[in-house]
């Protein structure tokens, strides 16, 4: 296919939602005649797309319709595999020695002009990769990293565009601390704010979450015009991508199984992911006998119930496969648990705690693995039960004649 590019178009925080992939698929397939196709982090983990194909599927959709991509906190390790390194870019992350870890710049021409695409993630999010993931990376001020590539690259661009994973109030700062970009395609957020918001000469814009839709820009005169829009609804699925069309619902095939009864009160309602996990502490902190649970929401995502609670339904409720542990909490914060609980809600948002307030004479919690081997000063031992089981056994009552014949898949 001969490409002519004439815009750049964006996705962001796809998350392995590939339920209905169709529109999102064919609508890239054919933009890619004229748009540079990009993403701005965190395409995978979220789903049980994610879970079952360990990133297969992702890989394949990435490879096949896009052009260059930002790395997002899920999904971490991903971006450096050979065919999606060398797609990916980032101003802002280096190794231990100050080496960047991927290009951090790429100048495409767009529109007849000579566009730089640079990327980068922010600190929130790049502290929100699993530690052991992270190990021997780390990023600097993202604002500084993109003054500096700008000086550097400025004589081969004529206009700037940043893939930032960052979220949108950042992006907003960023875009007047960088009044040399002229498009800033946010990531990371998740909020009901798209945009385009004008900072200056600068557009902030986003695309709409979980493979819904997509942002766009443009050159229109001297400047760039940019919007947002949703995946058109279709059915038709373009050959070249039949195959890919075929593993996918393969996999929703199994995601199909169906697991038990929802209960009461998250019957048929999109579920409230801190009643949830009040419910979940409460009995792990009761009737396991732990001292302390800490949880927090950003561990479960909300997802809209039915009257039968299925596979998908589950892991995309939990799609990280937490592992319940007992954690020892770090010994400057043991004795002020005020002081531990703010540091945690700033690194992974609310939390869920039993009892509360937390004993004083805790040092050692119930949580998720993410959280001990990150934030707390490490696991002491495995609680015997993943999250995903906990949830289950809370949102559903099993059937009668399969109540763990599917447990096996959910794990």
């Amino acid at each position: 296919m001969t490409r002519r590019l004439q815009r750049i178009t964006a996705t962001t925080d796809v998350h392995s939602s590939f339920a209905q992939a169709t529109p999102i698929l064919a609508y890239l397939h054919v933009a890619r005649a004229e748009s540079l196709i990009v993403d701005c982090g965190d395409f995978f983990e979220g789903t049980g797309f994610y879970r079952f194909g360990q990133g297969q599927i992702e890989r394949e959709v990435l490879t096949g319709l896009y052009d260059v991509l930002a790395p997002g906190n899920h999904g971490w390790p991903h971006y450096f595999e050979p065919q999606l390194h060398e797609m990916t870019v980032c101003a802002n992350a280096a190794d231990h020695s100050g080496k960047p870890l991927f290009d951090r710049v790429r100048i495409e021409q767009i529109g007849g002009r000579r566009v730089a695409v640079t990327a980068v993630i922010g600190t929130q999010a790049f502290n929100a990769i699993p530690s052991d993931q992270r190990s021997g990376h780390h990023v600097t001020d993202p604002a500084q990293a993109l003054r500096e590539v700008m000086l550097e690259h400025q004589h081969r661009a004529d206009a700037w565009m940043v893939l930032s994973h960052s979220g949108f109030d950042e992006d907003l700062k960023l875009a007047a601390a960088c009044p040399f970009a002229d498009v800033i395609f946010a990531g990371h957020c998740h909020s009901d704010t798209y945009g385009p918001v004008p900072v200056g000469d600068t557009l902030v814009v986003k695309g709409h979450e979980l493979g819904v839709g997509y942002a766009t820009a443009e050159p229109v005169g001297a400047s760039w015009a940019a919007r947002v829009g949703t995946f058109p609804d279709t059915s038709l699925i373009p050959e070249d991508l039949a195959v890919l069309q075929q593993e996918i619902a393969l996999v929703g095939s199994t995601l199909g199984s169906q697991l038990g009864i929802v209960n009461e009160p998250y019957l048929n309602t999109l579920l409230d992911r801190r009643l949830l996990l009040d419910e979940i502490a409460t009995r792990l902190h009761t009737g396991l006998g732990a001292d302390a649970v800490i949880l927090n929401e950003t561990a479960l995502r909300p997802a809209p119930l039915g009257d039968v609670l299925t596979l998908g339904d589950l892991l995309a409720i939990e799609p990280f496969d937490n592992q319940l542990v007992h954690a020892f909490l770090p010994d400057d914060q043991s004795e002020d648990h005020a002081k531990l609980l703010v540091h945690l809600v700033d690194r992974v948002g609310p939390l869920v705690v039993a009892p509360t307030p937390l004993p004083p004479t805790a040092r050692v919690v119930l949580t998720t693995d993410y959280i001990a081997d990150t934030y707390l000063g490490g696991r002491t031992h495995q609680a015997g039960l993943r999250l995903s089981q906990a949830v289950r056994s809370v949102l559903a009552t099993p059937f009668a004649d399969s109540a763990d014949a599917t447990e096996g898949g959910a794990q």
